[in-house]
């Protein structure tokens, strides 16, 4: 989860059980978007945001043909907690890490 993330999705999703790491739990949290998006990488895990310039920095790699891991991307004011809560149980249970590699995934999922 990138620092810009509300409480209440990160619990949410753990109520459900599903493994989550926050970027300030994990000592992150000062990191630039570049850096963040490397230690998910680094850390095997997709990384959440709602902040438009990680956005920016993943589409940026894409074009460059530059790796990450993948990252999972809801606006602020257009998507609610409990969509973004929803949503990301379903891609933390049915895809592979594998799947998501160097991909931006939009919320809501349709």
């Amino acid at each position: 989860m990138d620092v810009h993330v509300p409480r209440a999705i990160t619990e949410g999703l753990r109520l459900r059980s599903i493994d989550v790491l926050t970027a300030h739990e994990d000592g992150a949290r000062r990191l630039t978007d570049a850096e963040l998006l490397d230690r998910a990488g680094a850390l095997g895990r997709v990384l959440f945001t709602r902040d438009a310039d990680l956005l920016a920095e993943a589409t940026q790699r894409q074009r460059a043909g530059r790796s990450f891991a993948g990252l999972v991307y809801a606006h602020q004011l257009q998507v609610t907690i409990g969509q973004c809560v929803h949503d990301l149980e379903l891609i933390a249970v049915a895809a592979d890490l594998a799947d998501l590699a160097g991909r931006v995934e939009y919320l809501p999922l349709r």
